[in-house]
């Protein structure tokens, strides 16, 4: 079994900033990617940015040159530093996490609880 946790939500005004972390621990044999993920009231959910174990960023588009995804070396836990907040921002953020399983080595995904950001005007 996994377990994601997040942390680093909150309330912030327009043009403030937040740092997210996720730590996964477990029964993981390896991490493939980890990333954030987003929903907003009434929206679906997106992806917001992930990181590959060979280090390869991915962002949706309306957070570029905003947000930056980051890892420890330890690769179990990954940071989102968001800059430049906007009210669109708001929403619950989730962590999800690609893994090998150490008890089968099948790759499995895990989601966090989520943690709730919120940006006002």
């Amino acid at each position: 079994q996994v377990h994601v946790v997040e942390s680093g939500g909150g309330l912030v005004q327009a043009g403030g900033s937040l740092r997210l972390s996720c730590t996964a621990s477990g029964s993981i044999f390896r991490i493939n990617a980890m990333g954030w993920h987003r929903q907003a009231p009434g929206k679906q959910r997106e992806l917001v940015s992930n990181i590959t174990s060979g280090g390869s960023t991915n962002y949706v588009d309306s957070v570029k040159g905003r947000f930056t995804i980051s890892r420890d070396n330890a690769w179990n836990t990954v940071y989102l530093q968001m800059n430049s907040l906007k009210p669109e921002d708001t929403a619950v953020y989730y962590c999800n996490v690609e893994y090998r399983d150490t008890r089968d080595y099948i790759t499995r995904g895990a989601w966090g609880q989520g943690t709730q950001v919120t940006v006002s005007s």
